[in-house]
């Protein structure tokens, strides 16, 4: 999503409109748990302020497929996340990445960025009926909560304590 911001820097437009849609593709979901992300729509604007500083405000929206974390079934979560804030700073970090230009910026890095931190990190199907579904088998049981484990030897220590107890 590359954004030309030469007429912007020049003082010919007040504001570059932002209205994209964009689907990621398998290649580019690798290493998260998102199987699939397609029909992102990306909506805002950037401006300059007073200073000569570019302000992005960007609305992303969008629904990501991530399998289910009982039955691995493709389950939909939908996002909608607001960027806004000093490009200059927000696209600091993706300058080692990105050529080097004042007059263009590729906005997909910041979105994505975005976009990775609301990713879930774990989700369970609506359809998924917890009281007929096996949750154990051979040498591992399914733990919804917390397990306390208490070892004996220890018990008879803490059994010490509260007898002697300062009264």
């Amino acid at each position: 999503m590359e954004i030309d911001l030469l007429r912007l820097r020049n003082g010919i437009d007040k504001k570059i409109d932002v209205d994209a849609n964009y689907s990621f593709s398998k290649d580019e979901l690798l290493g998260t748990d998102v199987t699939s992300l397609d029909d992102m729509h990306v909506e805002g604007e950037i401006t300059l302020n007073a200073l000569g500083e570019l302000y992005l405000s960007l609305e992303v929206t969008g629904t990501m497929i991530i399998p289910c974390a009982i039955t691995l079934k493709p389950v939909s979560y939908p996002f909608d996340i607001v960027i806004e804030g000093d490009l200059e700073e927000i696209s600091i970090e993706y300058a080692e990445n990105n050529k080097k230009s004042l007059n263009t910026i590729d906005i997909l890095p910041i979105i994505w960025e975005n976009i990775v931190v609301e990713i879930p990190m774990r989700v369970v199907s609506p359809d998924v009926d917890m009281d007929n579904i096996d949750m154990h088998g051979d040498g591992w049981d399914f733990v919804t909560g917390e397990k306390k484990i208490v070892n004996s030897e220890f018990s008879k220590l803490y059994d010490l304590l509260e007898d002697s107890e300062v009264k």
